[in-house]
């Protein structure tokens, strides 16, 4: 076997796609949306004698302006169904001669496996790997089984979930998919209001627009637009690969929420996942922990909240693993993220501080009594206006 660039398009996607461990961030389309966003990227394989890949990694070259550097970063990788077998050992050592070409410090994995494979665990150790507290890539997200049929997906709901896609109906909440640059627009103008009330980056119309021409192709791509006497008010993005599909995007108006669209849009995109022979539906990123009241701290508490309505259970990926190429680089890098952690941390405490300060000065307030209404037999005296 021999490790080389892939550029098939259809075989790539075929591998990952049928692997235990493919996700969409490794798939080939993945590595032209992130040169859009200014990203190297090198796609990576192993074949055997007989063509056939068994092996695959997409790398991203990632800069580090302060260490005058970069690093590889491999988005969910890499994909192989044992990591103990000789084509990881081919595959790492020839990543490792690009990476001296680059002049990459480092290489960095999140492999799509859960936490405590020991398997993963066991064959990145023992290749030199150390692991990484820092996650490039949100590692706990809340995945649905829709292999059962239409029926028991919506029985296994929670009540309240099931009674908002019905009212979205019934008030009058249509559902269409979204095509070319105008619906782009839409569904851009909605995600901008929702980034305003939820503080979050969002990228340009353009991003999203080339993601739809890049996943369109075999009908992977679905943009869902939710509607009220005309208006579009919320809208989600899907992609799909093999048998999953990604809730990537969601955005909603201010304005319309009360008709519960974001209900209705999932359960029709959970349909039209089936409908294209997904088995497994993945609303992507929840807190690492769930465990309450700590869990409810974290901003996505409350997505977390909404995606659980629906059903599913938790998957928290193992963390990521360096495999370091320059010693000093690769140590500079690790207390630039421990200098980070430590003021995420004390800026979290003084958050924390401040907000039990003013939550008790609040409890310690006395309440002002209400002044009673009087009452008079005395007439409105009018005011001249119509």
């Amino acid at each position: 076997m021999e490790a080389r660039f892939i550029t098939d398009r259809r075989q790539w996607n075929d591998f990952v796609a049928k692997s235990p461990y493919g996700i969409i961030t490794q798939s080939y389309e993945w590595g032209e949306l992130s040169k859009d966003v200014g990203s190297r990227i090198l796609r990576i394989g192993v074949v055997d004698e007989q063509n056939n890949l068994c092996a695959a990694m997409l790398v991203m070259v990632v800069k580090m302006s302060m260490l005058r550097s970069c690093f590889f970063y491999a988005p969910r990788g890499p994909v192989i169904d044992d990591p103990n077998s000789p084509a990881m050992g081919v595959l790492l050592n020839f990543v490792k001669s690009e990476a001296r070409k680059f002049g990459a410090f480092m290489l960095k994995l999140e492999p799509a496996a859960d936490l405590g494979d020991v398997q993963w665990t066991s064959a990145l150790t023992r290749r030199g790997f150390q692991p990484c507290t820092q996650a490039l890539h949100i590692r706990n997200e809340w995945i649905l089984d829709i292999r059962p049929d239409e029926k028991d997906i919506l029985a296994n709901m929670k009540e309240k979930w099931r009674y908002n896609i019905r009212l979205a109906g019934r008030k009058g909440v249509t559902i269409r998919e979204g095509h070319g640059h105008e619906d782009h627009e839409i569904f851009h103008r909605i995600l901008q209001e929702t980034s305003e009330r939820d503080q979050f980056y969002i990228h340009n119309v353009e991003h999203f627009e080339l993601l739809a021409k890049l996943y369109e192709e075999d009908d992977r791509y679905a943009l869902l637009l939710a509607e009220h006497e005309g208006k579009a008010i919320a809208a989600i993005v899907l992609v799909r690969l093999g048998k999953w599909c990604w809730y990537r995007y969601g955005a909603s108006l201010n304005q319309g929420r009360n008709l519960m669209p974001n209900h209705l849009l999932q359960w029709t995109g959970m349909r039209w996942a089936k409908a294209h022979g997904c088995e497994f539906y993945d609303f992507l990123g929840i807190p690492d922990s769930l465990e309450e009241p700590e869990a409810q701290k974290d901003p996505l508490w409350g997505v977390y909240s909404f995606k659980r309505g629906f059903n599913g259970f938790s998957r928290l990926s193992m963390p990521g693993y360096d495999l370091p190429y320059n010693p000093f680089l690769f140590q500079a890098y690790r207390r630039m993220l421990d200098l980070k952690n430590w003021r995420d941390t004390r800026q979290q405490k003084k958050a924390a501080a401040l907000e039990a300060k003013e939550k008790a000065a609040a409890e310690s307030k006395p309440a002002v009594p209400k002044t009673p209404e009087l009452q008079t037999n005395e007439k409105a005296v009018p005011t001249g206006k119509a």
